[in-house]
């Protein structure tokens, strides 16, 4: 097929995913894939484009400004404006599922029915499709046409109630992880559906919900409920057992210190200064420390000491490459950080006009086939002639025509 834009390389070269999704959790899965080598449609509704085109921060040319947040969510994406309850929509839209290999939506469960091109109409058009369908209490369940945001994970799941320091209320985690967490488990999902099509021929629904991915992340809570009847309850920057594994004052920071097991300690011992304290019969060993009255009382002082009067790079030249110690770093410094760059985690894509754009890159790194992160992302239906020529095989006159009803943009 001939279609613009569509990278020559990588794993997934030559796998073509449909993105209908809106905001994060889809887009961010559909994005993953396109850096690993897929060519990725975005599909948006001409009268409801994807409300995150909106969100700050933007790059700013004159009159002309996009969506960093978009950017940095939909890069190496094509553009198509479609709308499918415009005469010739649904048509338009099966027409391209019978050319590709994966469709991602994030609507709320129903929505694809309602416009008549819910999972079985599609599987019927295409049987090897991969239909990825990210919700936030997922397709089947009593709460599945509940509405859902990353809060909404965040609280049925469990995870806000162990967030925040104890005796004060719980606290969000920081980033919208309830979408993030759904992300990963797409991705994961849709290769491992990908796989079993490209052996079988057979296609299927990826179901993946908000609220699951958030439980799954709960660490040990879940069995601390079941095993001994305990509910997780918000330990600051503490570990719920492990210690010491928490957040140090230092000269100009914080720094995290995790050196809990005895060759750590001992090491750490011998770094500051202190020999003697490795073999104090009260926190000699692993078990000793974890104890959190001993802890409060005997180690946790000999940390903050050891710590206190040191500046952070201090504290990493002389202890970082032997025990888990590393400098709390501001965003700032970590776009900045020479560390990162090496990693290639910042990646720059170029807007013309509106500047240069840094973002994250891609953290899967492949040796054979790497990921192509550092590309732009979509003007709203920028490519929409061209992939319907190239993907659907449509003409000047049927284009044409879609337009002519509003079904295309």
């Amino acid at each position: 097929m001939s279609i613009p834009l569509a990278p020559g390389s990588g794993s997934l070269a030559g796998v073509v995913v449909l993105d209908l999704s809106r905001v994060l959790a889809g887009p961010y899965a559909a994005q993953t894939l396109a850096d690993l080598g897929a060519t990725v449609i975005k599909i948006e509704n001409p009268r409801d484009p994807d409300v995150s085109r909106g969100f700050p921060p933007y790059l700013t040319h004159g009159d002309d400004e996009f969506s960093a947040y978009y950017a940095q969510y939909n890069r190496g994406k094509l553009g198509v404006g479609l709308d499918l309850a415009a005469p010739g929509g649904t048509e338009t839209l099966l027409d391209l599922v019978r050319r590709a290999d994966i469709l991602v939506e994030n609507f709320r469960p129903g929505t694809m029915d309602k416009l008549g091109v819910g999972y079985d109409v599609l599987r019927a058009a295409n049987p090897h499709l991969v239909y990825v369908a990210v919700s936030g209490y997922g397709q089947t369940g009593s709460r599945s046409r509940r509405p859902a945001f990353d809060n909404t994970a965040q609280a049925a799941g469990g995870m806000w109630s162990m967030n925040g320091y104890p005796g004060q209320p719980p606290v969000r985690v920081g980033v919208t992880i309830g979408d993030l967490s759904a992300t990963l488990f797409a991705v994961i999902g849709t290769l491992a559906a990908l796989r079993h099509a490209e052996r079988t021929g057979e296609g299927q629904l990826v179901d993946v919900a908000q609220v699951d991915s958030i439980l799954a992340l709960t660490e040990t809570a879940v069995v601390d409920y079941t095993v001994r009847g305990v509910e997780a309850e918000p330990a600051g920057n503490e570990h719920a057992w492990v210690r010491p594994y928490e957040l140090f004052d230092c000269a100009d920071g914080q720094v995290f210190f995790g050196a809990y097991t005895d060759k750590l300690w001992r090491a750490s011992c011998e770094l500051f200064g202190s020999p003697e304290v490795a073999d104090d019969p009260e926190i000699d060993t692993m078990r000793k420390r974890f104890d959190a009255e001993v802890y409060a009382r005997r180690v946790k002082p000999v940390v903050a000491g050891w710590l206190r009067d040191r500046t952070k790079a201090e504290l990493e030249a002389l202890a970082g490459d032997v025990i888990p110690l590393t400098a709390i770093k501001t965003i700032g410094e970590v776009v900045d950080d020479p560390g990162i760059a090496e990693r290639d985690m910042i990646v720059e894509a170029d807007y013309g006009d509106l500047g240069v754009l840094r973002m994250f890159g891609q953290p899967i790194k492949l040796s054979a086939t790497p990921a192509t992160p550092a590309r732009v992302a979509n003007r709203f239906a920028e490519h929409s002639d061209a992939v319907l020529t190239g993907l659907a095989g449509y003409d000047a006159d049927r284009i044409a025509a879609l337009r002519a009803s509003g079904a295309l943009s």
